[in-house]
């Protein structure tokens, strides 16, 4: 499997510190081990997942897709 990262992805994980960018990559590891662990979007979204995290009293929300055996990161706010 490998993880794709779109573009807004890679720029708003440029601006992370080390330690947020450490939480970031075990939330990405606990997706991998499982896929059902975001919600699923309906409608015209449906396919595309939103997993729930905080970092430090912050929550993110991290959107992702499958596409064949990859994970797509797309965006993360």
């Amino acid at each position: 499997m490998h993880i794709l990262k779109s573009g807004s992805f890679k720029k708003k994980v440029r601006r992370f510190r080390k330690k947020e960018k450490r939480i970031l990559d075990n939330q990405v590891r606990k997706i991998v081990k499982d896929p059902a662990i975001g919600q699923e979007k309906k409608g015209a979204l449906r396919g595309i997942f939103v997993h729930k995290f905080k970092i430090h009293a912050t929550q993110y929300l991290l959107s992702y897709r499958f596409v064949g055996d990859d994970l797509e990161l797309i965006m993360i706010g």
